[in-house]
Order: C-alpha cells, then sequence, then structure tokens
C-alpha cells in the first residue's frame, strides 16, 4: 500500500474550540498517523500520513473541523516523515 504523508495548515477560528482533540479523534478513526498542534499565529499545523484515501478524509474533516470551529482555510503542502500513532504537540 503507498503511503501518502501531508501538511496542513488551518485558519479561522481553530483554537479554544477542541480542534486538535477532534482531530486526533477523527485520525485514529480513519487509521492516519501524525501530529497536531496549535500556532503562535492562532493557526493548526498537522502532519497526517497514511493510504490517500485516508488523507483525503482527515483532509475534508480539516476543512469543517468540530462544531465549534470555524475554518476559513486549509493549505495543504507534501511532507515527509515515520510516524507511528497521532499525537498532540506542544505550540511552536
Amino acid at each position: 500500500m503507498s503511503t501518502t504523508t501531508s501538511r496542513l495548515e488551518i485558519r479561522g477560528s481553530v483554537q479554544g474550540v477542541g480542534y486538535r482533540w477532534s482531530m486526533v479523534e477523527q485520525a485514529r478513526r480513519l487509521g492516519v498517523s501524525g501530529w497536531v498542534r496549535n500556532r503562535r499565529d492562532g493557526s493548526v499545523e498537522a502532519v497526517v500520513q497514511g493510504s490517500a484515501e485516508a488523507v483525503d478524509g482527515i483532509i475534508a474533516w480539516a476543512r469543517r473541523g468540530p462544531p465549534a470551529a470555524v475554518v476559513s482555510s486549509v493549505e495543504v503542502f507534501p511532507a515527509d516523515g515515520e510516524f507511528d500513532g497521532f499525537d498532540q504537540r506542544p505550540s511552536a
């Protein structure tokens, strides 16, 4: 199976609304590995890795986020690395 890895920059009202916690739960449901963290500029950053279908699924979820979030944009960039599980990381 081919693995896809992408870095996401998510902007909008995405901090303080359970975005990271919800993304961890969704990633685990989809079988996506990687991490998510808040950024000091108010955005959320994530690296997601898995099958193309699973990565497309988490990107589609990221464009909506949890119910309290208001996502204005999600930029997707190629990334690399090896990940085991999906975790929240400290803010950067």
